[in-house]
């Protein structure tokens, strides 16, 4: 049996503003060094960086080791030749990820690949954090394209709906599924909801409602990191 993660590492459908995040990538994958330990995020501006990291890997022989946030990107560091740990053997030297939106504040909504609390995990372990996206992310005010991603507890969903509606006159939806019945389920066994908010409230005030809703395991709100943008 073969066991190299996926053959040939391929985007799951068209990486948007393509030219634009190659070269992000390329600015990106320059930064790595000897003996690193990377944390390796799951978007597709970071699918493209960790193909140029694994070029620089190759071509100039460096020991890299890696922490995935997704399944699907731990496939592709094995796939591409890269050593893979976690975070039980390792913290990263630092960390990239793309995102879904970011605000004048550096607050960030990521989740859309439903990887959001893996990504949260190892974005919180490094001490140094850059994100990757093109201008399209940038808004003045989170939520402004996306809702805001949630893993509940399955058994909680009603619960959750009701709490969060009581307190922000909106609730979160279950965000379907493809290729099967019912909502997507990450990979910790949450369901994942999205909650579309407006600027009535501080992400980092709406952070920190959600987090005592019981049910509510994690959010794709990234509130108060040190962090460097590249765009």
């Amino acid at each position: 049996m073969n066991w190299n993660g996926l053959s040939t590492p391929t985007w799951p459908g068209t990486i948007s503003n393509l030219d634009a995040k190659i070269e992000i990538a390329q600015k990106l994958a320059g930064r790595a060094e000897d003996g690193q330990v990377i944390g390796i995020g799951s978007g597709s501006t970071s699918f493209l960086a960790l193909l140029a990291l694994a070029d620089r890997v190759k071509n100039e022989s460096l020991s890299i080791r890696c922490v995935a946030t997704s399944i699907e990107i731990e496939s592709y560091c094995t796939a591409l030749g890269l050593t893979v740990t976690t975070l039980v053997n390792c913290r990263p030297d630092w960390a990239f990820d793309g995102a879904d939106e970011v605000d004048p504040h550096h607050n960030l909504i990521k989740g859309r690949g439903g990887a959001f609390v893996r990504e949260q995990l190892v974005f919180a372990s490094a001490p140094k954090r850059v994100i990757l996206v093109d201008e399209s992310k940038f808004v003045p005010a989170l939520g402004t394209n996306f809702g805001v991603p949630l893993a509940v507890v399955p058994e909680a969903s009603n619960l959750v709906r009701t709490i969060v509606e009581a307190e922000l006159g909106t609730y979160p939806q279950v965000r379907p599924a493809g290729g099967k019945d019912g909502g997507v389920i990450d990979e910790q066994g949450s369901l994942v909801m999205d909650l579309h908010i407006d600027a009535s409230r501080t992400p980092a005030d709406l952070e920190s409602f959600l987090l005592t809703v019981p049910g509510i395991s994690a959010t794709g709100l990234f509130v108060g990191y040190d962090m460097e943008v590249i765009s």
